[in-house]
């Protein structure tokens, strides 16, 4: 068995940045940026008013009350084509170009009007209420920084630098494959002995939330020849994931079947729990990660060594994996030389702090904990009893950068 962070750096290390593509704005939320994106603009473009009010000189009402002419009026979208003199201002509004010789904004509710006579009675500084010529960014001005996760914001500050499309990384295409007699997709009818499958939903959606692209290729039963013909269905794919047969037991296929078609195993067993039987290699050009049948122990694999793979292909890191740290909720025997991750419920104690109280039972099959649970509470190997309220690390389940 290798240990867990080895299994992680070595699967992350088989995969490079997958080539961009050019996707329209709409499509872009939550694609990686594969280049920087510089502004085809200044914005704004010329000096524009923050607020309805009058253009004025600063230096026209230093003293207040101060009468000025209104020479005209400009609106958003529009220009005044003459200058403010000495004496006059123009009628203004929030988003119009400043007119020449006008330097500040009198706002409406500082003035009084009549006919084309205004009052100032509240004087201003030069600039006051004016955004400057390139005050958001200027024509070349680099806004968003290649490896960006786009979000809401992003995408509208690459409309307004004027861009319809951005080079993004290409969606991991990750083919997922069941094995196994006793298994059976939701809603077919079950046989005796049968269970019906999860992981491949699970695994799905759990490609899908960390950027990738599934791809279904349904559940091979316990022959090598049924799993040799199912998993040609992953060629062209950036990654086959298989869930079962992984193990030792005599229909445990995946590494016997599989390496009568050429798979190179880069190792076996992780030193973790769950997921110790986690299979890592490649057949031709295609890497495979054959995660174990359990619920839990496939979806455990997933967030520890699946997304950063995900992440590598997309040009990220791969050491995202939302971490943190948290008080422990109750004691905690010592370790044996297995890395463990505890299924844990959150809570927060009177001063503010995060405590991780870990489940009384962890089996490995019991999906509906894995549900319930907010975070992994990590035991590293050998590690000594731990009592409650000590500081222990933990892998957040919910929340930013958590797909599940």
């Amino acid at each position: 068995m290798i240990p867990v962070d080895e299994a992680r750096r070595r699967i992350v290390a088989a995969f490079a940045p997958l080539p961009p593509e050019l996707v329209p704005l709409d499509n872009a939320l939550g694609r990686v940026l594969a280049e920087d994106v510089a502004a085809r603009l200044t914005q704004p473009p010329a000096a524009v008013s923050a607020m309805d009010g009058y253009a004025v000189r600063a230096a026209d009402v230093q003293s207040v009350p101060s009468t000025l002419r209104q020479i005209g009026a400009v609106a958003a979208g529009a220009t005044f084509d003459g200058a403010v003199r000495a004496g006059e201002c123009v009628r203004i509004f929030t988003g119009a170009p400043l007119p020449a010789g006008a330097d500040a904004i009198v706002i409406q509710e500082n003035t009084d009007a009549s006919g084309d006579t205004v009052t100032v009675r509240e004087g201003v500084s030069a600039g006051r209420y004016v955004r400057a010529a390139g005050l958001d960014f200027k024509r070349g001005d680099v806004r968003l920084t290649a490896g960006r996760v786009l979000g809401v914001r992003d995408i509208g500050l690459a409309a307004a630098m004027n861009h319809p499309w951005l080079r993004v990384r290409r969606k991991p295409r990750i083919a997922i494959l069941a094995t196994g007699d006793e298994v059976v997709l939701p809603g077919d009818p079950l046989g005796p002995g049968q269970i019906v499958s999860s992981n491949g939903p699970a695994l799905a959606a759990f490609v899908s939330a960390c950027g990738g692209e599934p791809i279904s290729l349904g559940i091979a039963r316990d022959s090598a020849v049924a799993l040799q013909q199912a998993a040609e269905g992953a060629r062209g794919a950036d990654l086959l994931v298989t869930t079962g047969g992984a193990s030792v037991g005599e229909h445990d296929l995946v590494r016997s079947a599989l390496g009568e078609r050429g798979l190179v195993l880069d190792f076996w067993q992780i030193a973790m729990r769950p997921g110790k039987p986690l299979i890592f290699g490649r057949i031709g050009e295609t890497p495979l990660l054959g995660m174990p049948g359990n619920p839990v122990s496939s979806l455990v694999c997933s967030l520890i060594f699946l997304k950063p793979a995900m992440e590598r292909m997309l040009g990220l890191s791969g050491d995202s994996t939302a971490r943190s740290t948290a008080r422990l909720g109750h004691d905690l025997a010592a370790n044996d030389r297995r890395e463990d991750y505890l299924r844990a419920s959150l809570t927060s104690d009177a001063g503010g702090q995060l405590v991780a109280t870990p489940f009384d039972k962890q089996d490995s099959s019991m999906l509906s904990l894995m549900a319930r649970a907010d975070c992994l509470v990590i035991r590293r190997p050998n590690a000594p009893p731990a009592k409650a309220g000590e500081q222990v690390e933990i892998v957040l389940l919910r929340g930013l950068n958590a797909p599940i």
